[in-house]
């Protein structure tokens, strides 16, 4: 990890957002957040590490469900608080089952694709 990575970035109440999006395709995955400690693990192991701030604690993505996120490109924006995270996803991104957290239209209506059932994996 380059030494002043942390030290530049701007963490709100500990926290910097991080969108999660897919290397291959482009499409914005998930949206999370991390602490110092997610980003320094997320760096050093190449695989997405999140803070929880409902269970406020650190975790790994796919951790219970298999489901990890491979990084492949961390870029920081230009106010250095804010994260785009480019992986190669395994399995779905959100905990629903879809492949995208982002699969339904403000209307309502499903767009994404289920690519687990949620019973079964947790």
């Amino acid at each position: 990890m380059r030494d002043d990575l942390l030290d530049n970035l701007k963490f709100t109440d500990g926290l910097i957002v991080a969108i999660v999006q897919d290397f291959h395709t482009d499409e914005v995955l998930m949206c999370a957040y991390m602490n110092p400690e997610a980003v320094k693990k997320s760096v050093e192991t190449g695989i997405a590490h999140y803070w929880s701030r409902s269970r406020r604690k650190l975790w790994k993505k796919g951790e219970s469900s298999g489901h990890v996120q491979r990084i492949r490109e961390i870029l920081v924006d230009c106010d250095n608080d804010a994260l785009l995270l480019r992986v190669e996803q395994v399995g779905g991104a959100c905990h629903t089952g879809y492949r995208s957290c982002f699969y339904r239209r403000s209307d309502g209506r499903i767009v994404g694709e289920k690519v687990f059932d949620p019973e079964e994996v947790y």
